[in-house]
């Protein structure tokens, strides 16, 4: 289908052809989510880098992972209803002006020395409530500018511009704007986000779900929730991917200890620390570009496995050795079963739920999916300051392989009957 044309393409823009079938105004939201990305990989990697200036306390450091991202617990369901409300393009430029004032104003109040950790707790929540918005309109949006039938193809590359930003670009660059200076860390991911608004200012045309009646906020998440209970299929796929990201927000809340410093276990450099992430991204990069055609030599029941095999060794290498080398490999191999279950869950998701109601079951998905984030940083926390850094990484692993006991659940035959029933609704 090298001809498709985008479903909300604006009057008089022309129409894509030849081997470029996503059109225009996906490149266009292309760059502006990889530049988002970009200066998404910057800021969270800079701020445990940054915040271990002002305290080792474990249970602080990982503390900064839940202020990140409790707004999704707090927060994801109003995100969608607003997701389904408002012109979806808008709600993420909004988003992202809010983020750069933010973080332009950390870097303002390190220059004049008020900073501290609170500080950084209080910005890091407030721009992750941020990032509930623009990610969430973010992934509405696209059934929108490309037809359904290219979800699994556009998804696949736009997870390769996100994670080539966000985690090959991101922490090695975060790592070395701490070392030129903090409040320079937090000042290019600001520059970033606003580069970010510009490209999406580019997308022309309306991106707001037409609505036939005036409803309640509190009726549309009630309606977005009970379309996620009512499918077994992604009310299942969300209650594996809440224990899966316990498990890796665990981990990585307090990675940072276990790696970074002359007192760590791997004693690494802050530069070091960013390339060993920078792993992740290159098999993140991988992974989506392999992702659709794995989805199709293997079947989507399958890639979910082998994400689950290959997770587990992610998280739990740490737990047996500390060289570099050989983490890093795991992060490698990992990351690219993560990115290629992400693509077929996203795109199932996306074919599945309708588009009026699309902001919302997204919502509802990442609340059950994504708010485990801050309970796994403060169990990873707690845990690490009470056993110590490895037998967390240990445990976590196995909470990983546990998930496999959900894939009777999830067979081919499973997921093609839920798309299925979909299409008719």
């Amino acid at each position: 289908m090298c001809n498709s044309q985008p479903v909300n393409a604006p009057a008089g823009n022309p129409v894509e052809s030849g081997c470029r079938p996503l059109g225009a105004p996906y490149r266009r939201l292309w760059t502006s989510s990889g530049l988002s990305n970009l200066a998404d990989g910057t800021f969270k990697v800079s701020l445990p880098l940054v915040a271990i200036q002002f305290t080792q306390s474990p249970t602080l450091i990982a503390g900064l992972a839940f202020a990140l991202t409790v707004p999704w617990l707090l927060f994801a369901l109003q995100a969608g209803a607003l997701a389904d409300r408002f012109d979806r393009r808008r709600s993420m430029l909004g988003a992202n002006m809010v983020r750069a004032g933010l973080a332009a104003l950390l870097a303002l109040a390190i220059l004049l020395g008020f900073a501290n950790i609170w500080l950084l707790y209080l910005l890091g929540f407030c721009i992750g409530t941020a990032e509930t918005i623009y990610d969430t309109s973010a992934q509405s949006i696209l059934p929108q500018i490309v037809p359904r039938d290219r979800l699994s193809h556009a998804n696949g590359q736009l997870y390769a511009g996100e994670v080539t930003a966000n985690e090959f670009l991101g922490p090695p660059l975060g790592g070395a704007l701490v070392a030129a200076g903090a409040a320079v860390a937090f000042a290019a991911p600001a520059a970033l986000w606003i580069a970010a608004v510009g490209a999406l200012l580019l997308v022309r045309g309306r991106f707001r779900v037409t609505r036939t009646a005036p409803t309640t906020l509190r009726s549309d998440i009630l309606e977005g929730l009970r379309f996620l209970w009512h499918q077994r299929v992604l009310r299942t796929l969300a209650v594996m991917t809440g224990v899966f990201n316990l498990a890796t927000s665990a981990t990585f809340a307090i990675m940072v200890l276990y790696a970074v410093g002359p007192a760590s276990t791997m004693m690494l450099s802050a530069t070091g620390y960013g390339l060993l992430l920078a792993a992740l991204a290159g098999g993140s990069i991988i992974g989506s570009l392999l992702a659709a055609p794995v989805e199709r030599l293997l079947g989507r029941s399958a890639s979910l496995v082998l994400n689950f095999l290959a997770s587990a060794l992610l998280v739990g290498v740490s737990a047996l050795t500390a060289n570099p080398y050989v983490i890093g490999a795991a992060f490698f191999v990992g990351s690219i079963t993560i990115v290629i279950s992400n693509v077929v869950v996203v795109s199932l998701r996306q074919q599945i739920a309708p588009d009026r109601l699309l902001g919302r079951v997204n919502s509802a998905y990442r609340l059950v999916g994504w708010g485990t984030k801050p309970l796994g940083a403060v169990i990873g926390g707690v845990l690490a300051q009470h056993f110590g850094l490895r037998p967390v990484f240990a445990l976590m692993a196995l909470l990983i392989l546990s998930l496999l006991g959900f894939m009777p659940i999830l067979t081919n035959r499973a997921m093609d009957a839920a798309e299925q029933n979909a299409s008719v609704l």
